[in-house]
């Protein structure tokens, strides 16, 4: 559970620290970002619900990997996106895929056994990019790392409400 805390995470800083310059990114869409980094790890449901289950459910082939691709995220951020309402679609769509991307670009910086990143552009192309194998997401350093730069960058954020420099997020 590390790697999705981590990948959640890492979506507020971005986000946070883009709402420092961008308007339109408040806390509200800060949280729909952050849900969003969630998205590529969707697929360990499959330690709860096997493949085989949902296939047997649905009556056609079935398999969690796509949803840890570009693809994968992009289809469920507009699933998800619909339950926003015609008024707030698109903008929830943006920050569900902005975290989402982000998730996914995390990964493709972790060690791997055979040096590649996922398919991450499957199905327009089975490429792995190489990974540069920065750390391993088990690794409980790698969320220190990350909760760290989360609350220096909460404390700052913080700090330019009470100074008055940006808007306060209600």
């Amino acid at each position: 559970m590390t790697d999705l805390l981590t990948h959640v995470l890492v979506a507020y800083v971005l986000l946070t620290v883009a709402g420092w310059r961008v308007e339109a990114v408040d806390a509200r869409w800060r949280a729909v970002g952050m849900g969003g980094a969630a998205i590529p790890d969707l697929g360990k449901v499959s330690l709860l619900v096997d493949g085989r289950t949902v296939e047997g459910l649905l009556g056609v082939p079935f398999s969690y990997g796509p949803l840890s691709t570009l693809t994968g995220v992009v289809l469920v951020s507009g699933v998800i996106a619909v339950a926003f309402g015609r008024r707030y679609r698109r903008r929830a769509f943006t920050f569900l895929l902005v975290g989402g991307v982000a998730s996914l670009l995390g990964d493709a910086l972790r060690l791997t056994v055979n040096g590649r990143a996922g398919p991450l552009l499957y199905p327009l192309s089975w490429w792995r990019p190489p990974a540069p194998g920065l750390y391993v997401s088990s690794d409980p350093r790698v969320l220190a790392f990350v909760l760290v730069a989360a609350v220096a960058t909460y404390a700052v954020d913080r700090r330019l409400d009470r100074t008055g420099e940006t808007e306060p997020t209600a």
